[in-house]
Parts: C-alpha cells; sequence; structure tokens
C-alpha cells in the first residue's frame, strides 16, 4: 500500500489519507451499531456475575445498545479472557476483568495472553476477604483462633479452590505470619467449602466478605477477621487484621476491560458510562449490601492495579514454590 501511495500525485495521495481517517472516525462515532458483550469468566449468579449484569444493564440503556452478559467458565478465568481477546478489538467484547488475569500470568508458566494484551477501561468494585471459621470452633476472635489452632497442631485444615486462588495465597501469608501450619483441602468451588465449614470439617475458609456475611449474620459461621483496612459498613462489629497488628491489608476487585487496540475514543466512551453507573446510589446500595465497596477508575489506575497484583502475586509464588506448569 505505501509503495502505491508513493506513485499517485500529491493531491490524491492526501484525499486518500483523508478518507481512511474519516472511514475510522465515522465507524468510532457509530460506536455501538449492534450489541456488547461482556464476557464473565464465572458463574452466573455468583459474586462477579451479579455485578455484570448490573452494568450491563445500565450501560446498554447509557449506549442505546444491549450489553449481553456471556459466562465463558472456566480455568480460573482464563476461558473469557481468551475469548474476548480472540475477538476484534472494536469495542464489541469486552471483558469483565478480575485479580485472576494478573494471577494467571504469575502463576502459570504457560498462558495465552499477556497483561500487555488487556486494555482496562474501568474498575467497577473492591471487596476484601473474611476468615471464617466453623460456630464449633471456640474463638471469639482472630487471637482465640490462633491459640486454637496452636492447641492443635496438624488438626487446623483450610478451604481452597486451586492452586494460586486467594483463598491459597492468603492462608500461607497468615500461616507464615502468625506460625501456625494449616492444611490445604481442594474443592471444586466455594459452595462445597461453605457446606464443610458449617460442618466443621474445614477449620478455616478466607473467602471473599460478600460470599460469607450471610452465613455469618444467621450464625452459620463466624467471621474472625476482615483484611480490609478499616472495618466494613455491612459488619461494623468485625474487626480487622490490622487491629490485632497483622500488617496484611488484601482486596479483591472488579473491572471491566477490553482488548488492547480497541480505539481509544471507545475506550474514554465506555469509562465515562461506566464510571457514572458504579457512582450512582442504586449501584453503590446493592454492592455494599454484599460487602463490597463501588469504585470507578480511569484507565490508567486500573492498568496500575493489575501490575500491582501481579508483582503481589509474582512474589507469593516464588516465596512458596506454587508456580504451574
Amino acid at each position: 500500500m505505501s509503495s502505491l501511495m508513493s506513485r499517485l500525485p500529491p493531491s490524491l495521495s492526501v484525499t486518500l489519507v483523508a478518507l481512511a481517517a474519516a472511514g475510522v472516525v465515522q465507524a468510532q462515532t457509530t460506536y455501538p451499531d449492534k450489541p456488547v458483550r461482556l464476557v464473565v469468566g464465572f458463574t452466573a449468579g455468583g459474586p462477579t456475575d451479579l455485578p455484570a449484569r448490573f452494568i450491563a444493564d445500565r450501560l446498554g440503556s447509557l449506549l442505546g445498545q444491549r450489553v449481553v452478559v456471556e459466562n465463558r467458565v472456566g480455568a480460573s478465568g482464563q476461558i473469557a479472557t481468551q475469548d474476548v481477546l480472540s475477538k476484534p478489538r472494536d469495542g464489541y467484547n469486552l471483558l469483565l476483568c478480575t485479580h485472576f488475569e494478573s494471577i494467571n500470568t504469575a502463576l502459570y508458566k504457560k498462558v495465552a495472553y499477556k497483561l500487555s494484551d488487556i486494555a482496562p477501561i474501568s474498575q467497577i468494585s473492591q471487596y476484601f476477604y473474611a476468615l471464617a471459621v466453623p460456630s464449633q470452633i471456640p474463638a471469639r476472635d482472630w487471637d482465640g483462633f490462633i491459640a486454637y489452632a496452636k492447641a492443635h497442631p496438624g488438626e487446623i485444615n483450610y478451604g481452597s479452590v486451586g492452586r494460586g486462588s486467594a483463598a491459597e495465597i492468603l492462608t500461607l501469608e497468615l500461616g507464615k505470619l502468625t506460625g501456625i501450619h494449616m492444611t490445604q483441602i481442594l474443592y471444586k468451588g466455594g459452595a462445597q467449602i461453605m457446606t464443610d465449614l458449617m460442618a466443621g470439617r474445614v477449620q478455616l475458609y478466607v473467602s471473599p466478605a460478600l460470599s460469607v456475611l450471610p452465613q455469618h449474620k444467621k450464625g452459620q459461621l463466624k467471621i474472625l477477621a476482615v483484611t480490609s483496612p478499616e472495618r466494613l459498613s455491612a459488619a461494623p462489629e468485625i474487626e480487622t487484621l490490622a487491629e490485632r497488628g497483622l500488617p496484611l491489608v488484601r482486596f479483591g476487585w472488579l473491572g471491566v476491560c477490553a482488548g488492547a487496540g480497541t480505539p481509544q475514543p471507545i475506550i474514554a466512551l465506555l469509562n465515562r458510562h461506566i464510571g457514572s453507573i458504579a457512582k450512582s446510589s442504586e449501584y453503590r446500595e446493592t454492592i455494599e449490601k454484599a460487602g463490597s465497596i463501588p469504585v470507578s477508575s480511569t484507565p490508567e489506575q486500573l492498568g496500575k492495579i493489575l501490575t500491582e497484583t501481579y508483582e503481589q502475586t509474582a512474589r507469593i509464588v516464588r516465596e512458596f514454590g506454587l508456580e504451574i506448569e
């Protein structure tokens, strides 16, 4: 094409370039002219799916086109990520991105994508983790659980959904900080862990607070501490680890991303609309009831979170030898 342009009269070359540029602008200014997909890497009805559907519904109204949530479950979110990245980078294929995008690149030696393949748009929520134990354990706070664990060596099991999961990483960090040893029990999903936790077959589950707060409030289990810097508004009676002198503040997050190379005007448009939704009182009320915090961000801020999550995970992976082929 460049050689052809060089052989054309200068006036015609300028005209062709202008027409091509106009075509790009026209394609972007008419966006979207068909439904948009928002791909979620986890099951319908779960803690990632519910915010995604709220955002998708309101975003569709703002864009004037349907935003359809599609669940592509498997491989800790990798199937959804690869699905989106395999499609044209035109703003019609969005990803509900989570900390798993960063965790997977730090945990696996061979991953089909790099963080640089992902174009951040906006964060939509932030949530902290809860340290849940069975009601049968005679501990009223985290210090009491540490004392119980030390008095019962070899008897403390914790539930996890697999290598590199937040439950495994955080429990390993807690064990190192407190000097207690806990044995990992692997499960296919959080629902199975919850069943065994409430029955007392596992003694600890480090879970997103939104997943265990309802059972805590019903007295079916006990949350002894949370990983937030301050107490959660949804459960102000629960202490933070920081209050107990443990320098461990950890959070998970949700955001909306696209494939790298998506036109910047489209990224900016989506960021503006998603930010307005995340700041709405209705979204705040919905999210806070579940123990999360509504958050919006610039693309650059979300990109920084992706990088920091990767670096934090990579350190733990190296320290505990968690890397997976």
